[in-house]
């Protein structure tokens, strides 16, 4: 049994990080709908989550746009302690 799995029925609260990474796996589909992709490179203590963009999304123009109003707003409204969200190469 995973330690995710273990601490939910233990009634403990998910990490931030888990928190996170369980929102960018729900996002990840939209993305792969239209070609590109998106992995958590991490998240820093000062509470801002690293990506990195894969796919049709690496280069892509409105890439910025998907950041911000897509990933970033999304994660902000369901983890509301996310500082930002930055995009590594």
């Amino acid at each position: 049994m995973s330690e995710t799995v273990e601490r939910q029925e233990a009634g403990v609260e998910k990490s931030f990080e888990e928190k996170v990474s369980e929102v960018i796996e729900q996002v990840r589909p939209a993305l792969q709908g239209h070609g590109g992709d998106v992995e958590l490179v991490g998240v820093d203590e000062d509470k801002t989550v690293r990506v990195r963009l894969q796919g049709a999304c690496r280069g892509c123009p409105g890439a910025t746009m998907t950041m911000r109003m897509g990933i970033e707003r999304i994660l902000r409204e369901r983890v509301p302690d996310v500082k930002q969200v930055v995009a590594v190469a």
